[in-house]
């Protein structure tokens, strides 16, 4: 099952740096205003090697992935980073506030090497599909640096909370590091390189299977270098660093666990009338509306609204605003026809209430079929219902479809069955940090 491995990380030396300053949020989720603050933060952010700029002039000897690798190189040799001495498992830690429902919650788990596996030997499993065009972006910075600065968020059951106890009886000690990000989110570290703690945690994860949470693009490309690499040398070597990744891993049952919503918005359907598409899918859906006539009115029945869409999980509950004067709430009339309906699916699939929304909804009550959902022309995706909404309101979506968040243990049911969700149909919170420790291949 899961091999981990404790490694000798590259941190930044906080003796010539602020982490506030230099770590950054995942690639992915970087936009070009991030992008600009993050250089203007500081000469040493992280930035320039997990997403740097483009230039008109670039070409194969001076690109964005070959300044990556000679930063690292350079702030190696300014001391910026620096090796840990000896090799060690990273107890991480992220206490956070839940977006718009306002709960505080604190995630633990660490961080470790992890043996690289292939889907089909049964030991990591992915919840959606990749794209080849991040793949390969990853794949050449990879190639070029052979360090990784970001975390795969890996997901594991352990009912028994066996690894989470280990995990909190570090964590009641000081943190050797802590500091606060963008998002108000506190991150702590604890190294662990007493061989006996770490001998602890890795018998302790011996047995288990792992379900990819984030990083799909940047594991499948870990493998496709690891595939490269064994070419080159003509065989696999076990212990060949090319055949680990670095990764975070967290508990299924952790209590610290946060899925958000990923809500839908939809434009540039020609012809578009609420009305009609509210008929068509009440051939599956019962709807009932909550009207109102001033804000006064509105802001009760959005009250009532979203209570009532958040507290029917058990009843495929989905929210559509399209404007005028009411919300409306959409619940599944008959979930027995749902194998009838929707034969190509899984029994676990056909519980998400994502799925529901796109075949018996979207495709059944719009046209919009998987082609148009993968090509984004009608859809796009907001994650705060409050702004789904107000997208509405501005005329920049003609309606929006509101969700429920998916439940970790569909996620997992889903992935271990070895089939997948629809994109983004998941979104865990918070994001694990770059940068805050680095795998560097070559050593």
């Amino acid at each position: 099952m899961a091999e981990i491995f404790p490694f000798a990380a590259y941190r930044y030396n906080t003796q010539k740096v602020a982490l506030e300053n230099v770590l950054t949020q995942p690639y992915d989720k970087i936009t070009p205003e991030m992008q600009q603050r993050y250089y203007a933060a500081s000469p040493s952010n992280l930035i320039a090697v997990e997403k740097g700029k483009s230039f008109p002039e670039d070409g194969p000897e001076n690109n964005v992935y070959t300044r990556a690798a000679k930063q690292l190189e350079e702030w190696i040799s300014q001391g910026i980073l620096l090796r840990d001495a000896s090799p060690s498992i990273y107890v991480y830690s992220q206490e956070y506030v839940v977006p718009e429902v306002r709960v505080r919650r604190i995630r633990q788990g660490f961080i470790a090497l992890g043996r690289l596996v292939d889907y089909p030997e049964g030991v990591v499993y992915r919840h959606e599909h990749t794209l080849a065009a991040p793949k390969a972006d990853r794949m050449e910075l990879l190639r070029k640096t052979r360090a990784q600065t970001g975390q795969l968020f890996m997901l594991y059951e352990d009912p028994s909370m066996r690894v989470d106890e280990l995990v909190a009886h570090i964590a009641r000690g000081p943190a050797a590091i802590e500091l606060r990000d963008e998002y108000e989110v506190v991150h702590r570290l604890w190294p662990v390189s007493d061989p006996a703690a770490t001998a602890k945690i890795v018998a302790a994860m011996a047995d288990k299977k792992l379900i990819i949470a984030d990083g799909h693009h940047r594991y499948e490309t870990a493998l496709a270098y690891r595939d490269e690499c064994r070419a080159k040398i003509g065989q696999p070597d076990p212990s060949a660093p090319h055949e680990k990744a670095m990764m975070t891993f967290f508990n299924t049952r952790s209590r610290g666990l946060t899925i958000l919503p990923t809500h839908r918005l939809i434009s540039n359907i020609k012809d578009f009338q609420f009305e009609k598409f509210r008929n068509t899918v009440s051939a599956h859906f019962d709807w009932y509306a909550y009207p109102f006539t001033d804000p006064v009115e509105r802001a009760s029945a959005y009250e009532e609204f979203r209570k009532d869409l958040e507290g029917r999980h058990s009843q495929h509950s989905i929210g559509i605003y399209a404007g005028g004067d009411a919300f409306y709430l959409f619940l599944l009339r008959r979930p027995a026809e749902l194998d009838s309906l929707l034969p190509d699916l899984s029994a676990a699939q056909r519980q998400l209430d994502v799925i529901l929304l796109h075949r018996l909804m979207l495709e059944k009550g719009l046209g919009i079929n998987a082609e148009a959902l993968t090509k984004e022309k009608n859809v796009s995706y907001e994650r705060e219902m409050d702004r789904a909404i107000l997208s509405v309101d501005e005329g920049a979506a003609q309606m929006a479809c509101l969700l429920n968040p998916v439940r970790v243990e569909q996620v997992a049911e889903i992935a271990l069955a070895a089939d997948v969700l629809p994109q983004k149909s998941t979104d865990f919170y918070p994001k694990l940090l770059s940068g805050l420790a680095i795998y560097r291949l070559d050593d």
